[in-house]
C-alpha cells in the first residue's frame, strides 16, 4: 500500500474547477507539512502549494488566487483549483516534508503516485 494516494484528476475544460484529494496511511502526517507538486511532460517537477500542521498555507504565484489548499483531522488533504487553464495540465502529486515548508522536491520525505490532470477544449 502507497504511503500517500492522490484521487480526483481527469479531464476538463479551461474555465473548470478541480479538487484533488490526497490520503495517507502513514501517521507522522498529524506533524508534518503537506504540499502538492506537479509535472508537466518534458517539464521539471514544480511546487503548487503546502500547508502546516497549524494551518498556515503557501502558492506558488502561478496558482495564487485559483488555488485552495486543506486538510482535515482524518490526514486527507485537497487542493481546490479553479479557473483552470490548459497551462495546469500536468500529473499532480501528494508529498510529505518532516523538515516543514519547502518548494524543493528534494526535501520531501515521501510520495504519492500522483493524478492526472488534463485542461483541453
Amino acid at each position: 500500500q502507497a504511503d500517500l494516494m492522490e484521487s480526483g484528476g481527469g479531464v476538463v475544460r479551461p474555465g473548470s474547477s478541480l479538487t484533488l484529494t490526497c490520503t495517507t496511511s502513514i501517521r507522522i502526517y498529524s506533524s508534518s507539512f503537506v504540499a502538492w507538486f506537479r509535472q508537466a511532460a518534458g517539464k521539471a517537477r514544480e511546487f503548487v502549494a503546502g500547508i502546516r500542521p497549524n494551518g498556515n498555507k503557501y502558492y506558488a504565484d502561478s496558482v495564487k488566487g485559483r488555488a485552495t489548499i486543506s486538510r482535515d483531522s482524518a490526514w486527507t488533504t485537497y487542493l481546490e483549483m479553479n479557473t483552470l487553464k490548459p497551462e495546469d495540465t500536468a500529473i499532480y502529486f501528494c508529498a510529505v516534508s518532516r523538515r516543514g515548508y519547502s518548494t524543493d522536491s528534494r526535501e520531501y520525505n515521501y510520495w504519492g503516485q500522483g493524478t492526472q490532470v488534463t485542461v483541453s477544449p
